[in-house]
């Protein structure tokens, strides 16, 4: 193993090439620090990524951002795509329960908590006595659930059993791919904690927190795919002189540098912005066992389907008969950009998680089980004849308990979704404050 000269160390390693990674290397390089980025794999942006499928340049990751405190769509405009940023079609989404009943999902809500338990379409989901026990939330003592760990702790103290059930299990399943009841509170929905104590019932809580967000919807995305960050945050650091180094896996690392590729770079500080999985390995522990989320795309030439029969898409309570998937989005419903690139096709995206779609299932029986849920989840009989093109994308399943969170060496820092949580503003927002803290340090 060599060593790197001393004189020529960098200020910062940073490990990992995701948004995390990218966006604390441009903080720091654009405070003076001299940084070096690794990544492991041959491109940069983990799960946020370009696909082609059927000649359409499409998200094979995250398509859209939360827009609490206007976090990404901050970044996007120091980055130059301020006037690329870009509501969804306000057609709502559905949620398809278990019992076969499907309902357009209510609005004015936080990861599926409503925020006004009189609105009627609260109402007619949870049903009469769902809708009188989640009342009790502006009357309960504003201490009970305050003290919960998990999401679906929190929403059962506060507003009852059938609000995790018909709303909030369905959307958090969908969009984490964990149960609400094994979703930390403070890392999914920051805030709402405070603002349960602040406004005395959860449901002010979130009106609260909604409020914060820009008005008229609670997620924004970006003309041409959410995939340009990550090409605009690549050119950034270009400019700023940042080494970036794709195909150089980390072997080890403590909070004086790392060894990869044989050699040791030492460095002031060191960034870890690896999922949690991959963590473990970094710092030379068994890895630990982690399921796969499975993404499906589907480009369809069907005019049935112009009608966007389920607005934006379904999220799919767990235990639902004869559908596989967790969730669908109908992107072309739901972005008018890609309607008008599709010319007339629809662009349909399935969420699987594993063992019900693994990495031993063959693409053609992918496909076909895609098929027969976004039919059964849009009310559409959809021919294969009428398909154009398909695409999987595979990434591995959040961690749980400890495993989620290894311990890592003293002094050096963590960036990503695996200590930010899922969604771009969480990892945004936690990557900026860490490479705050470093700079602020003597």
């Amino acid at each position: 193993m060599t060593t790197s000269p001393r004189a020529s160390a960098p200020d910062v390693v940073v490990v990992g090439g995701g948004v995390g990674s990218l966006v604390a290397a441009r903080e720091l390089a654009l405070a003076g620090r001299r940084v070096v980025l690794l990544e492991a794999g041959d491109r940069l942006g983990g799960e946020v990524l370009r696909l082609e499928v059927a000649g359409l340049v499409l998200d094979g990751g995250a398509e859209s951002f939360a827009t609490r405190a206007g976090t990404v769509a901050s970044l996007l405009g120091e980055l130059g795509l301020a006037a690329d940023v870009v509501a969804p079609e306000p057609l709502g989404a559905w949620v398809q329960e278990a019992d076969g009943d499907a309902f357009p999902l209510p609005s004015t809500g936080l990861l599926g908590v409503p925020g006004r338990l009189d609105d009627p379409g609260v109402v007619a989901v949870l049903g009469a006595a769902g809708a009188e026990r989640a009342l009790l939330d502006l009357t309960l003592p504003r201490e009970v659930g305050a003290d919960a760990r998990t999401l679906g702790e929190l929403v059962r103290a506060r507003l009852g059993d059938a609000v995790v059930d018909r709303l909030v299990g369905p959307v958090v399943t969908g969009v984490h791919s964990v149960s609400p009841d094994d979703l930390d509170l403070d890392v999914v929905a920051p805030g709402v904690r405070a603002g349960l104590l602040r406004e005395g019932s959860l449901s002010g809580a979130v009106l609260a927190l909604r409020a914060l967000a820009p008005a008229g919807t609670a997620v924004q995305g970006l003309r041409g795919g959410n995939w340009r960050l990550v090409t605009a945050l690549a050119d950034e650091l270009d400019r700023l002189g940042v080494d970036v180094r794709t195909g150089s896996p980390v072997a080890s690392l403590d909070a004086g540098g790392v060894v990869a590729g044989g050699e040791r770079i030492d460095a002031g500080r060191v960034v870890l912005g690896v999922g949690a999985r991959a963590a473990h390995g970094v710092l030379g522990r068994p890895l630990p066992a982690s399921g796969l989320i499975t993404l499906a795309t589907i480009v369809v030439d069907d005019p049935r389907l112009d009608a966007a029969p389920r607005g934006t898409g379904v999220l799919v309570a767990p235990g639902t008969e004869g559908v596989r998937a967790k969730a669908l989005t109908h992107a072309t419903a739901k972005w008018a950009w890609l309607a008008a690139d599709a010319g007339g096709r629809h662009v349909l995206r399935l969420s699987y998680d594993s063992p019900v779609v693994d990495a031993s299932t063959p693409d053609d029986e992918l496909r076909a089980t895609a098929l027969a849920d976004a039919s059964t989840l849009l009310g559409v009989p959809l021919d294969a004849g009428r398909v154009d093109g398909t695409a999987r994308v595979t990434w591995d399943a959040p961690l749980r308990g400890q495993e989620a969170r290894p311990t890592v060496p003293e002094g050096v820092a963590r960036v990503g979704g695996a200590v930010a949580g899922r969604g771009l503003a969480a990892v945004v927002a936690q990557a900026r404050a860490t490479a705050s803290g470093l700079l602020a340090e003597p």
